[in-house]
């Protein structure tokens, strides 16, 4: 991504277009940054949240749509966001907000979008972008405005010369580099070592909340790394990219030693590969806080905060054989039966597919840490004949 100066122009009013690797282009005004940058155009349905969507790691290297027509309204605080930065490639809104008013507020975000160098577009129709996307899928996109402009067909080659999401092994570049404990609230209960691989704030905060004393490892942490804390559970964390790219040893060595597991999106899809499941891109994807899923294990229907473009091939129905014993579906998507969740029978492990700690998002789908406390709390980690990697 490069960032240029607006050099005496308003970037509120300068000129930018957003080019699609199909050669559909959009044409609005600068928002944020100006220059030029490159990723995979999505959309996201939230209502709201949007600066947690700013901040959350799994948009790295994604030009995120709003189809909420305003943006901006309450500005941005220092309590909301969900890492240290803005993760998103590029930014494209139909009607920023000219005056933000919230009593949170502390600066505009076309003014954060700027200072973190992220170059947006505004003016855009994007009610006909998003329809554009779910006919023709997300693809990649470029954003350019200031002195990044150029002849259209310029700047669609440099678009599909952009590196696609498809392949693309991410998660370590927007992992912590270094261990960093988040203290359980209250009394301590469990100690849970948390594989970051995209982690938002709000997740070990969920789990503190529960009595967990949660231990962020990098996303290359070995297994090694993992049981030196000497864990009651291990969490499987989101993020980006493909899951057929990340490496599964740690996933299953977990496994192996029968010690309860969680995971949750891109670490749902990684449960799902060491079951021996494939996983597969979506046409879309799901993003937004308002996707329903059933959780078969109850029969009750959830509206969930979603962030994923792959997803896990796994039969819907009956239980499967895995080198693990039997895995069965937990959760489906009502809207096109997507997984949305896994378990095994024999095993203390499941996973989902959204974001039980919803920030941004209903708070339907919190049960699922409590979930996991009741696993810790019933498995015995120390049975010698799990601890040896074999089946009770």
């Amino acid at each position: 991504m490069t960032t240029l100066p607006a050099r005496g122009t308003d970037p509120r009013t300068a000129p930018a277009v957003l080019v699609l690797e199909d050669g559909r282009t959009f044409r609005g005004q600068a928002y944020g940054a100006v220059g030029e940058t490159f990723g995979e155009a999505v959309f996201n349905t939230g209502m709201t949240g949007y600066q947690e969507t700013l901040t959350d790691p799994s948009y790295h290297r994604q030009v995120v749509v709003m189809t909420a027509p305003h943006i901006g309204n309450t500005g941005v605080n220092d309590e909301d966001p969900e890492s240290a930065r803005i993760w998103v490639a590029g930014y494209v809104v139909r009607d920023p907000a000219r005056v933000p008013s919230n009593w949170r507020a502390r600066r505009p975000l076309d003014e954060e979008l700027a200072a973190q160098g992220v170059v947006g577009i505004s003016g855009v129709d994007t009610r006909a972008l998003t329809r554009h996307l779910r006919e023709r899928g997300a693809m990649r996109a470029g954003i350019f405005s200031g002195n990044a402009l150029a002849e259209e067909g310029t700047l669609l080659a440099r678009v599909r010369q952009a590196p696609e999401m498809s392949g693309a092994d991410l998660s370590a570049e927007v992992a912590t580099a270094e261990p960093y404990v988040v203290p359980a609230v209250g009394e301590k209960r469990f100690t849970v070592a948390a594989l970051d691989l995209g982690i938002k704030g709000m997740t070990p905060q969920r789990m503190a909340e529960r009595g967990i004393e949660v231990h962020v490892l990098p996303a290359t942490a070995t297994l090694e790394d993992v049981y030196a804390v000497d864990p009651d559970g291990v969490f499987l964390s989101n993020g980006p990219g493909d899951p057929a790219t990340a490496d599964l040893t740690v996933v299953k060595g977990v496994l192996e030693r029968g010690t309860p597991l969680f995971g949750i999106c891109f670490g749902n899809q990684l449960f799902g590969r060491a079951l021996g499941f494939g996983t597969y891109k979506l046409k879309y994807g799901h993003r937004g806080i308002n996707q329903p899923v059933q959780d078969r294990t109850t029969g009750k229907v959830e509206v969930t905060a979603h962030n994923h473009g792959f997803a896990v091939d796994a039969p819907l129905d009956g239980t499967a054989e895995t080198p693990y014993g039997p895995a069965e579906v937990t959760h489906v998507c009502l809207n096109d039966d997507v997984v949305e969740g896994l378990r095994l029978l024999d095993r203390p492990a499941f996973s989902v597919q959204y974001h039980p700690e919803a920030a941004a998002g209903p708070h339907d789908a919190a049960y699922l840490f409590d979930r996991f406390v009741e696993l810790m709390r019933d498995t015995d980690q120390h049975r010698p004949d799990l601890m040896e990697g074999q089946r009770a």
